[in-house]
């Protein structure tokens, strides 16, 4: 891959190039969700920025959104999520989801983090391997939902 990867934490104005590599990815358009879920990270007065985008020559390519939790939903110990990973698909398989990984998981430690949660759809295999090699394995917690009637 052409180009220098720089690895740094998300802002605001990231919106439009996180809005377009999703797009591509999930062939929706979630503006209004990225939107949302980015003025909450970087509001400081309610989140610590954990997310973090990877660029290649100045240009947003692919991205990693999370929180830190301290001690909140009954669990005792400070914990982070991983919500949303995307990479550009003209850049996929070459190691970058990986790196945004690998420095998410850094930064975690320093955070304090002792377990990082995520959630893959039960068919979506290729994610579900992506974490595999990363060291993540089923949670001891269930996740369940209720459809609304």
């Amino acid at each position: 891959m052409a180009g220098e990867r720089i690895m740094r934490v998300l802002k605001k104005g990231d919106l439009e190039a996180i809005v377009a590599i999703d797009e591509k990815v999930s062939k929706q358009n979630r503006r209004e969700y990225y939107e949302r879920k980015i003025a909450t990270i970087t509001d400081p007065e309610r989140s610590i920025n954990s997310s973090i985008v990877a660029e290649v020559d100045g240009k947003v390519v692919g991205f990693i959104m999370g929180d830190v939790y301290f001690g909140e939903f009954g669990i005792p110990e400070t914990s982070a999520t991983i919500d949303t990973l995307g990479v550009d698909p003209s850049l996929q398989n070459k190691g970058l989801a990986s790196e945004l990984l690998d420095q998410f998981m850094m930064n975690m430690k320093v955070a304090g983090v002792n377990k990082v949660y995520t959630l893959v759809n039960w068919d979506d295999f290729a994610l579900e391997k992506f974490f595999s090699r990363h060291k993540f394995v089923p949670s001891k917690r269930i996740n369940l939902e209720f459809q609304m009637p």
